[in-house]
């Protein structure tokens, strides 16, 4: 059998960055396996090709959600990315730190040595962000720049939320994630920039790494209560290979829980009903499911042309043109244009509420399929959900994705957060700025006046997005999963170093967070190996 001193299970955001921090050194040899392939398709580096490939099972695991009652049944799509790179390869490169308090949170809730005094560092060996600042970091291997396209439609809805007595800030990446302005992402050059691109590129000439695609880890191996190595699954079979330090999980918080629980770790009772022998009792893996779940508020506009019209037609090849000739025009851009960060009540200490403003409206959300005729958008999210769900297998076949049961909205602090939010958007959007832009309200329209209106608007509409954590929570309770250098609690040799392990939500997109958790979760595994 085939030895490393480290096997990572996965290639995605937080594996790129542990890819390249464990191998720095030399010291240590790396295996990293991702079911995925090699990032080649044209639509990665085009930032707007995410509409292209959040439906391509290339480069999409496409899970979906079990129909619940708190969604009238929906079945809602949770996006995973495949590939190396992970989901940094389609998502909208929306690049947030959260705030201070989401870190302190975690250290009360038992993640000692995980506040936001203890955190920042690694955000900022993280990125390059040359407008520089006390807390940003000019030097790392992720490129941050602010959307670089302005429309006129995007300032008179910035002008909109100063005139409702909304903060206008640049940096909410700083101390205060508080205020309207443009949103952060993770491009250079007008180009994508994913964790591959920034970690594992380059880096892959080391001898000391070892990258395979195509290998699809079906489950851990265990030798008594240690983590030995893993098997998995390529297009000539079955394969096994030894760790001789430790596996370390970054499969992300949808698949860490399914291959532990495929490996007979997990709740005895869950794995019985799929004939999985329980090798180690560790009834929390797969619970605490959080995610960001939001609505979609949607305006006819006038005296303008929005990405509905630019994108469609005669108008895509010059948007074409214009991009590859200078990497400039509507294919720079993302999920997000303008962002609002706001405190839905006063009493409230920080943001609890999302803005994600476009110049755009869908036909079909689903498949991203624009309007024909004008129109905009603003999606709003609340940022510090507590309502819990589930992610566990649903059969003893690795090939068979989890049962994903998110039970959104079934705190009524989220459900208040969101009509609250949704309110303040409609609010904003009815300012003297926009009187010239805006037509009519077509999502959810102005019948929608009351709490029960708007609470049955977002259970029939609302989607994830696309934000899955804590389903192997770290901390130092009896409860958690693992403790707060993420070694699993009563294995030795299996770490988890993704997104699973937050405690609780962070405010805001979480792709910054977990590349924040693989730089302090390496620098951790590297100080044990050399106190071992």
């Amino acid at each position: 059998m085939e030895t490393f001193d480290y096997v990572i299970v996965g290639g995605g955001t937080a594996a790129c960055v542990l890819a390249n921090r464990l191998t720095e050194s030399g010291k240590y040899s790396v295996l990293m396996l991702e079911a995925g392939g090699e990032p080649k398709s044209m639509w990665i580096n085009i930032p707007a090709g995410f509409t292209k490939l959040l439906n391509d099972p290339i480069y999409n695991w496409r899970f979906e959600t079990e129909p619940e009652d708190n969604v009238y049944g929906r079945k809602i799509a949770i996006p995973r990315g495949k590939g190396l790179g992970g989901s940094s390869l389609i998502n909208g490169m929306i690049y947030v730190h959260g705030q201070p308090e989401d870190y302190d949170h975690w250290a009360s809730l038992g993640a000692h040595g995980w506040s936001a005094k203890e955190v920042m560092p690694y955000f900022k060996k993280i990125e390059t962000y040359m407008p520089g600042g006390a807390h940003r970091g000019k030097s790392g291997p992720m490129h941050i720049h602010h959307v670089s396209e302005r429309f006129p439609i995007a300032e008179a809805v910035l002008q909109a939320a100063a005139q409702d007595g909304q903060k206008l800030t640049d940096d909410y990446n700083s101390v205060d994630q508080d205020g309207f302005g443009y949103y952060q992402v993770a491009q250079k050059g007008g180009q994508r920039w994913s964790a591959a691109d920034g970690y594992l590129q380059p880096v892959r000439h080391r001898k000391n790494l070892t990258v395979r695609t195509g290998a699809q880890v079906t489950k851990v191996l265990l030798t008594q209560e240690r983590c030995s190595g893993v098997a998995y699954l390529q297009q000539d079979g079955m394969h096994e290979v030894a760790a001789s330090r430790e596996v370390i999980m970054a499969a992300g918080a949808v698949q860490t829980p399914q291959i532990l629980e495929l490996s007979g770790i997990g709740d005895p009772s869950v794995l019985q009903k799929f004939g999985i022998t329980c090798l180690h009792a560790s009834p929390r893996v797969g619970e605490n499911y959080i995610d960001h779940f939001a609505t979609r508020m949607n305006w006819r506009v006038k005296n303008t042309q929005t990405l509905n019209e630019l994108a469609q037609g005669w108008r895509v090849g010059v948007a074409a043109l214009q991009y590859f000739l200078q990497r400039k025009g509507i294919l720079t851009l993302g999920t997000g244009l303008v962002r609002g960060f706001v405190k839905t009540r006063p009493e409230i200490a920080t943001p609890d509420v999302q803005y994600f403003f476009m110049h755009a409206s869908y036909a079909n959300a689903a498949i991203r399929k624009l309007d024909s005729a004008p129109g905009m958008t603003m999606g709003v999210s609340g940022i510090r959900p507590t309502s819990q769900g589930s992610i566990h297998i649903k059969s003893a076949d690795p090939m068979v994705g989890p049962s994903i049961r998110p039970n959104f909205l079934a705190n009524s602090t989220d459900q208040q957060s969101l009509i609250d939010g949704m309110r303040i958007a409609r609010r904003i959007m009815g300012r003297d700025a926009l009187k010239s832009y805006i037509d009519f309200e077509m999502s959810p329209g102005d019948s929608v006046q009351t709490d029960a209106q708007w609470l049955d608007f977002a259970r029939n509409n609302g989607q994830t997005t696309y934000h899955p954590v804590a389903t192997c929570r770290m901390g130092s309770d009896a409860n958690a999963v693992v403790d707060v250098r993420l070694r699993f609690k009563g294995l030795s040799g299996l770490r988890v170093v993704d997104a699973s392990v937050m405690p609780a939500m962070v405010s805001g997109n979480t792709q910054g967070p977990v590349m924040m958790i693989a730089e302090k979760g390496a620098e951790m595994i590297l100080e044990d190996a050399l106190a071992s």
